[in-house]
């Protein structure tokens, strides 16, 4: 299989007031084209940060950071936007839709950020999300389920080589969070994205191809 993310020995550290905070300790993983990955762990253990430096947000204090062939950690503010935009596509628990954009503008604006028009493929994805009838509308007009199924299309619409989503389901009831959960996947395996998801839902755990447990900033077990 084709690795499209690679960590290693990643590191990454922060100042809380005089103390030094170990987010991440040397941290290597790999993870390959079409593949699903959850990376369980309780509150602080490190997974939003792993999220974090994958997504180019932000920056290792040591080791490589590798999306499709990109160190992210050594890359220039320029290249590091174009990989971002390229290669990642972020699915959020708080949704984080633009509240004056309607669903089928909020699907688009991956491709609008990347100078790009592709009316066919936003309608393609809303029509498989079962959102086509609401592009139209708002997202204050919008369920919780209905505003995370347009965040995941909206992650999916410029065909990114890696997913990334923090607690997607953390903010919805459990029938919605299944029904997010199974579109997710279901969607990774038509457009063949590797999906790397942060959770400490043991359910969703379970339907990933591999678990990645961490614990205070390491791997402490990969199943």
């Amino acid at each position: 299989m084709t690795a499209v993310t690679e960590l290693r020995g990643v590191s990454r550290r922060y100042l809380r007031g005089d103390e030094v905070v170990h987010a991440l300790r040397g941290v290597s993983f790999t993870l390959s084209a079409g593949e699903m990955v959850a990376v369980v762990g309780p509150s602080g253990c490190g997974k939003s940060t792993t999220l974090n430096l994958i997504a180019g947000v932000d920056r290792p204090d040591e080791g490589e950071v590798i999306v499709c062939g990109t160190d992210l950690a050594r890359a220039g503010e320029a290249e590091l936007v174009t990989a971002r935009r390229r290669h990642v596509g972020i699915v959020f628990q708080s949704f984080h839709l633009m509240p004056h954009l309607t669903v089928e503008e909020n699907v688009a604006l991956p491709l609008a950020l990347g100078g790009r028009r592709d009316a066919v493929r936003v309608l393609d994805l809303l029509r498989r999300v079962g959102l086509e009838g609401r592009r139209g509308h708002f997202p204050a007009e919008l369920s919780g389920g209905e505003q995370q199924r347009t965040a995941v299309a909206r992650a999916l619409v410029h065909r990114p080589a890696v997913v990334l989503a923090d607690e997607p389901t953390g903010s919805l009831d459990s029938a919605s969070g299944t029904a997010v959960l199974r579109l997710m996947d279901e969607l990774r395996r038509q457009e063949g994205s590797a999906l790397l998801l942060a959770t400490h839902d043991e359910t969703i755990a379970a339907a990933a191809d591999r678990v990645v447990r961490m614990c205070d900033g390491e791997i402490v077990a990969v199943l």
